[in-house]
């Protein structure tokens, strides 16, 4: 078999088992396909997921039904203003052997497991949320002065209620920045609010079954990685971040008015990465500009910082970003042709 025919076999059987986690989930999860394909998306490329909306739409639910799906440790951490870096950590303890020695044990806090569910993450202070960090960015922990490695995989899906509600801190702009994607959650219509009601209030309610396992997933997400992603096309991912920025080649009027900063370097690599897993869950294995397109939102949406002019008119990010795409469309243009 030549290398071409053992990709296309590798992207079927990647299209057709994550068709079936998709088709799993969407049995539990009810009228959030969007929402389900996006976050997906992130896994497989490596990365971690904020969810924003109100409560009661799902959100921890679909945290809790990925990791059945996906047959991972599972923990729960619910942040509260007086949670401390230590809960989510972990801490010594003093233990006592047989013979009364006394000594210190490490005891390992809620941040060891495979898929962490962070929920809402914004009613804990910036201290507390900040334990985070060097997890999400390196894989492991540092307490009591050494390195603890994290379960491979390791995900944060994070839950955030929206910033105008009480008793919520603003996410610090490097904690935002380790997210590779941001998803809005939005509410459901009647059609799926009757489903929901018909799924949720009977004998039984529906539980998501193992569809991949860890070792599975490890080899999609290395496979995510070998897509090819042509020079234009990351030519254009790269011109799309710099138009975030209000003196960036090509920033709309929009961004000059309203944007203090830009999205980062992350923000170009999490185009690129879930540009690529888009691509394979389309059946592709290569990336097209519309890929990069497919995820600028969710990618780039809380890498925009407004400034008070945007905060007081009440501009949105995703207006900024909608205007940047379209402006650049010439760019998607010039790419494909390049493609061609």
């Amino acid at each position: 078999m030549s290398e071409a025919s053992d990709v296309a076999a590798q992207a079927q059987r990647f299209c057709e088992r994550l068709g079936n986690l998709e088709e799993e989930l969407g049995r539990v999860v009810v009228g959030q396909r969007d929402v389900v394909r996006q976050t997906l998306v992130a896994i497989l490329a490596g990365g971690h997921v904020l969810l924003e909306g109100v409560p009661g739409l799902g959100k921890t639910l679909l945290c809790r039904s990925l990791a059945e799906a996906l047959d991972l440790s599972f923990r729960r951490i619910q942040f509260t203003p007086d949670l401390m870096p230590a809960d989510i950590l972990g801490t010594l303890v003093v233990t006592e052997d047989e013979r009364g020695r006394k000594g210190f044990e490490f005891q390992p806090g809620p941040i060891f497991g495979n898929l962490v569910l962070a929920d809402e993450i914004n009613r804990a202070t910036p201290k507390t949320q900040s334990a985070l960090l060097e997890a999400m960015q390196e894989g492991r922990v540092t307490t009591a002065g050494e390195a603890r490695p994290l379960p491979d995989p390791f995900f944060v899906l994070a839950t955030q209620n929206p910033i105008e509600m009480e008793g919520t801190y603003p996410l610090p702009e490097a904690q935002l920045d380790r997210f590779l994607f941001k998803i809005d959650v939005a509410s459901q219509g009647v059609d799926a609010l009757v489903e929901i009601l018909r799924r949720t209030t009977g004998a039984e309610v529906p539980r998501a079954q193992t569809t991949l396992d860890a070792e599975e997933l490890r080899s999609y997400r290395a496979l995510v990685r070998e897509v090819p992603a042509a020079e234009p096309v990351l030519r254009y991912a790269a011109r799309l971040v710099r138009a975030t920025h209000p003196e960036g080649e090509g920033a709309t009027e929009d961004v000059r008015r309203y944007v203090r900063y830009g999205a980062s370097p992350r923000g170009a690599q999490a185009l690129v990465l879930g540009a690529k897993a888009w691509a394979l869950l389309a059946g592709r294995t290569h990336v097209d500009p519309e890929d990069v397109g497919a995820v600028a939102l969710p990618a780039l949406r809380h890498r925009v910082l407004l400034n008070f002019e945007g905060e007081a008119e009440g501009v949105t990010t995703d207006r900024i970003l909608q205007g940047i795409l379209a402006t650049a469309s010439s760019l998607s243009d010039e790419a494909r042709a390049h493609l061609a």
